[in-house]
């Protein structure tokens, strides 16, 4: 009988696949299979030491980056959870799905469709699930499967900590109401704890358990979700004092066009700056407490010995404002909400490298096949990031599209429309109802911060053509796609 150190060393070298009706690959297939650790966090932004951010620090995602490339320009498909990761953890674009709104469960309109995790369990893989993979509301379903997809996993854990149960004392701009809004607290207790915390413990138990197959596990995070929770220490590397409010360009104050500023909450428009600073507080306080439950999972990968055997990759859901354009949360079609992190670690390839290279959430599901040896399902969209994980600085021709829903009532329209993006390396282009409630034209290098919109401007007009081309070849036109 195998010792469980032998089994935990062959791990990642055998496929078993007679539990799913998979046959098992060949030897040599055998011997090059990585395991998958699929790290997501939920709402989080660019705001990190990781990615240069000052203030923000995520020391173990650091650490993680300097044996990772590191992609700067990642993009999300909708800025919305749901959509979103419907979108990335199937591999098709949000007009596929026909997903656009946190209540529709993906198979509903696309049965048949073969998920990610799916790909790995369909090769032989043991594929888990710890936390948020799949939309489920955070805060009220913390512990549920929500919108979970049973196809996609072997086994599932559902943490639930006690920031569900410390609910009443959350402070919230519309009380009693966590998730929708900005809501904090600078928690009692220690982090294994909180829900995050024990879900870091979920999953170092996993990659614990020995098993002669490799694993795909995905973990997903709760943080920096609102309401931001997190223990006092975190709340104490930022003091609000010694934080900064972004300043409003022109465009910003007047609010046009006006469906790109339609993601504004009244009672967030209606906070002073006080309220502001310690609202960025407790968003960077769950960032780095989030962080650091990373921290914990990637180090038991080390103890194990399993980092030169498993792939790693860690992302986000969306973007997320912090008060640029005088808006909060997700659900624009600005830089801040439609920009993700992307880490790719893979152990065969030299890390701590960068790429400027527009890529997509969408291209995960072909990226992390490949990466695997696995082939993508047919229909599959998105591109392999492959070859950039290869060479982060090879050309690439692929720009990157995000759309996002309107309420037309708001906006004089006669029902529901989208708005639509699309960025390459220099520029972003974005069209409203089609371009009837306003267009936004950006020259991402000589303003990153989306300060002038230059789509009025004749001096821009071939550059205005040419976005304009881009979007139109990838968003489709019939009724019902827009």
């Amino acid at each position: 009988m195998r010792s469980l150190k032998t089994l935990a060393l062959l791990a990642p070298l055998l496929v078993l696949g007679g539990a799913l009706g998979v046959p098992a690959p060949p030897a040599g297939a055998q011997a090059a299979r990585l395991n998958v650790l699929y790290l997501v966090s939920d709402d989080l932004n660019n705001r990190m030491s990781c990615y240069g951010d000052p203030i923000v620090r995520t020391p173990h995602l650091e650490r993680l980056a300097r044996r990772a490339v590191r992609f700067d320009r990642a993009y999300c498909q909708f800025p919305l959870c749901n959509p979103s990761r419907a979108s990335f953890l199937t591999g098709l674009r949000p007009d596929h799905t026909r997903v656009y709104e946190n209540r529709t469960q993906f198979r509903e309109n696309v049965p048949n469709a073969v998920s990610l995790p799916q790909t790995f369990r369909r090769a032989g893989y043991f594929v888990a699930r710890v936390g948020k993979l799949y939309h489920y509301g955070v805060p009220l379903q913390i512990g549920t499967s929500g919108l979970d997809d049973p196809p996609s996993w072997e086994k599932v854990v559902n943490p639930k900590g006690r920031d569900r149960a410390d609910e009443a004392k959350i402070f919230s701009l519309r009380p009693g109401q966590f998730g929708g809004t900005l809501s904090w607290l600078a928690a009692d207790g220690e982090d294994a704890e909180q829900t995050d915390g024990i879900g870091a413990e979920e999953a170092i138990r996993l990659l614990e358990e020995p098993r002669d197959r490799p694993f795909f596990l995905a973990v997903g995070f709760y943080r920096p979700h609102t309401p931001y929770v997190a223990p006092k220490k975190y709340f104490r590397k930022y003091p609000p004092e010694a934080l900064t409010l972004p300043e409003l360009s022109d465009a910003d104050r007047r609010r046009e066009p006006a469906p790109a500023y339609g993601s504004s909450l009244p009672e967030q428009d209606q906070m002073t700056d006080e309220r502001r600073k310690e609202a960025l507080q407790a968003y960077h306080a769950s960032t780095s407490f989030m962080d650091a439950q990373v921290g914990r999972v990637l180090q038991a990968l080390d103890r194990l010995g399993l980092r030169e055997k498993t792939l790693v990759v860690f992302h986000s859901d969306h973007g997320y404002h912090l008060g640029e354009h005088g808006l909060w949360q997700k659900m624009s079609l600005f830089e801040n909400s439609a920009r993700v992190p992307l880490l790719i670690a893979d152990p065969r390839r030299r890390g701590g490298r960068t790429c400027a290279r527009t890529v997509e959430l969408v291209d995960l599901h072909r990226t992390v096949a490949d990466l695997c040896g696995l082939p993508a399902p047919e229909g599959a969209d998105g591109e392999s990031l492959a070859p950039l994980v290869s060479d982060p600085k090879r050309t690439w021709e692929h720009p990157a599209y995000t759309q996002v829903s309107r309420a037309g009532t708001r906006f004089g329209a006669r029902g529901p429309f989208q708005g639509h993006s699309v960025r390459n390396e220099h520029w972003r282009y974005t069209e409203w109802d089609r371009g009837a409630r306003g267009t936004q034209l950006y020259h991402m290098q000589h303003d990153p911060l989306e300060r002038r919109n230059l789509a009025a401007d004749p001096a821009y007009a071939e550059q205005l053509d040419e976005m304009r081309r881009l979007l139109h070849q990838s968003f489709r036109t019939e009724p019902g796609s827009r």
